[in-house]
């Protein structure tokens, strides 16, 4: 799944972080899961670490160049 959610040419965006956070952030926000309902069998990020990491990296504008791509 995760390799679903987070193709090569996306994760290659990212230089902070691990794919397998990355990929939670990516379910959370395109699925209507809460962080409390991610499911932590396909994802090895606990939901609150994967809301942390998504809150670091928006306060560090790390996704604001790639989240255009993201959504484009």
């Amino acid at each position: 799944m995760v390799e679903r959610l987070v193709p090569n040419e996306l994760w290659e965006l990212f230089r902070h972080g691990d794919r397998e956070v990355l990929a939670a952030i990516v379910f959370v926000a395109t699925s209507g899961f809460t962080w409390q309902q991610m499911p932590t069998v396909s994802f090895s990020p606990s939901g609150a670490t994967a809301h942390r990491r998504f809150t670091e990296w928006t306060e560090v504008r790390i996704r604001a160049g790639p989240h255009r791509l993201v959504l484009d």
